[in-house]
């Protein structure tokens, strides 16, 4: 397959049916309706934008390619500010997901209320969360990976009473901390339809998934996606792990994005092609297998 710029990708999707998701009569001029973007997809831009004393907005670069949605923070809570953001969504006919500070503690549930009310007034439709870092970087014990899954567990029984009073959906993404089925029974013992998961199409790839796999597990929770491109190469210590232009990649995003539109026609893709150099992921190593070493683990170590 002749692979794709992120540009080319992204307006080959109006024309590709299996990529595009129906789009409700109210939206029909915004082209690529379910099709978004995030953060990191833009990082060297907005740096770029920063350095040069220039401002750069998400939700109007998004709307500029023709999206219809776009993963952002707001830059305040005051209420002017969320009003304007409302008003740029609603004029643009996009949607957004918002990234804001969870609870850790008791002590956070009054200002995550807030938070949660002004992401609401902003029109948010879920807001994202990315709570791990890699589990083969940030834990370098069992004991550390369970402690701090104790407490991504303890965050949000704390943040749940607030999402369901505000009527607002968290999305936990799979962000190289969990395997899926760790993540599923997760989600399983919450049991909570305000709370579920942003499905990043390669994240657990890092852990030795296979993405169809990871989809099986996650996508009865999923509430939006990253959509990107992996490919892997061999080096000394594992592999290498690297987003890639559409086309090059290893599995077959069609048919994710094929079954998450069959659960929900209007899931929102928003794009998570990051540039940076390949990620080492050492499975060669006995470091790398010291947090899968339990009874709970779906992956017994070597």
């Amino acid at each position: 397959m002749e692979s794709m710029t992120r540009r080319q990708m992204l307006m080959a999707t109006a024309a590709a049916p299996a990529w595009l998701a129906s789009r409700p009569a109210s939206a029909q001029t915004t082209p690529l309706r379910n099709m978004g973007i995030s953060p990191t997809a833009v990082s060297l831009r907005n740096g770029a934008a920063r350095k040069a004393n220039k401002p750069f907005d998400l939700v109007d670069h998004a709307h500029s390619l023709g999206l219809g949605g776009v993963e952002t923070r707001l830059a305040s809570t005051d209420a002017q500010a969320v009003r304007s953001f409302r008003q740029k969504l609603d004029s643009y006919n996009m949607r957004a997901v918002l990234n804001l500070p969870l609870p850790k503690t008791s002590g956070d549930v009054a200002a995550f209320d807030s938070a949660v009310q002004a992401a609401k007034e902003a029109g948010a439709m879920a807001l994202h969360a990315a709570m791990t870092g890699r589990r083969y970087e940030q834990f370098p014990t069992l004991e550390s990976f369970r402690s701090d899954f104790e407490q991504c567990q303890k965050t949000i029984a704390l943040s749940e009473p607030v999402l369901r009073k505000h009527k607002m959906k968290i999305a936990i993404e799979n962000h190289k901390g969990w395997r899926s089925a760790e993540q599923a029974a997760w989600m399983k013992r919450v049991s909570s339809e305000w709370v579920g998961v942003t499905f990043d199409f390669g994240n657990n790839v890092s852990l030795c998934e296979e993405p169809m796999e990871s989809l099986r597990a996650l996508a009865p929770w999923t509430i939006f996606s990253h959509i990107k491109e992996m490919a892997v190469q061999e080096y000394e210590e594992g592999f290498l792990l690297s987003e890639v232009p559409f086309g090059e990649g290893f599995y077959d995003t069609g048919e994710i994005v094929s079954i998450l539109q069959k659960k929900d026609p209007d899931m929102l893709f928003c794009l998570e092609m990051i540039t940076r150099d390949p990620l080492k992921i050492p499975v060669y190593t006995e470091a790398y297998w010291k947090t899968f070493e339990a009874a709970e683990s779906p992956l017994p170590g070597r």
